[in-house]
């Protein structure tokens, strides 16, 4: 099983740690994909930073991580579970995992990144602020860029399981999966239940993702189809609506009423 996680858009910022080596990341293969996107933003922020708030999105109050991008390969790196915040992430709570969740989230877990493509919760990773929705001056959109590269280091890490995607719309434009994977592909939406109304709520959306993988992963569940995985969500007290399998996997619906 691979759980493929988007980013956090917020990150924490190391004070101290060993400067990034793209050679001690997994899936060595998009080494050089990840030099090229780090040339481009490093270059972008150093040259004008006024240019760089304005195609990074970034505000007055930000304004400081344009410094950070353009010193990006000078910054600390520490472990990729310990940069990626927000709701998602205080819900998964890397850190208070027992052992053993530990261990699995290293062979299950991965994030999509603007920077990286891919990283696993262990691989060491400065702080960043790269949206996937950004254009990259000299590079492009960096969902095209990374659609023509990430494909074969997720199929790698997927090997023959269960893809079980998290990811929000924007990251899910990086790669998509092809039509014969669909089978063993669920992507999971969560509802937020009210006065007989249901609709995705973003916090309601992001604690549960967060729950649900923390859950997983304590349990030590495998489930190898989408039906598989929606009794596994169900055995560990989620109420869970399993849709019709379609060209791009199977929407399994978690409703939930409260955090």
């Amino acid at each position: 099983m691979l759980i493929l996680l988007p980013p956090s858009e917020g990150k924490a910022l190391p004070t101290r740690g060993r400067p990034l080596d793209l050679a001690t990341l997994s899936s060595p293969e998009l080494t050089e994909a990840r030099s090229e996107v780090i040339a481009a933003l490093v270059e972008l922020c150093a040259d004008d930073a006024d240019k760089a708030a304005e195609v990074l999105g970034l505000g007055p109050s930000l304004r400081e991580l344009i410094q950070h991008n353009a010193t990006l390969l000078e910054q600390p790196a520490v472990r990729a579970d310990r940069i990626y915040t927000g709701v998602l992430y205080d819900n998964l709570d890397f850190a208070s995992l027992s052992s053993a969740a530990k261990r699995r989230a290293t062979g299950r877990v991965a994030v999509t990144s603007s920077v990286f493509g891919m990283v696993r919760p262990g691989d060491a990773i400065p702080s960043y602020r790269l949206s996937g929705d950004v254009t990259l001056p000299g590079l492009g959109s960096v969902a095209g860029f990374w659609r023509e590269h990430l494909g074969p280091a997720v199929l790698e890490a997927l090997g023959d399981g269960l893809l079980v995607d998290l990811r929000s719309t924007t990251y899910a434009n990086f790669w998509r999966p092809a039509a014969d994977l669909a089978p063993r592909v669920a992507t999971v939406r969560v509802l937020h239940e009210q006065g007989g109304k249901r609709k995705v709520v973003s916090h309601f959306n992001k604690a549960t993702k967060g729950r649900l993988v923390r859950a997983l992963l304590e349990e030590g569940a495998n489930p190898r189809t989408p039906a598989r995985l929606a009794e596994a969500l169900r055995d560990l007290g989620w109420f869970v609506e399993v849709g019709e399998p379609g060209k791009k996997g199977t929407q399994l619906d978690v409703v939930v009423s409260e955090l």
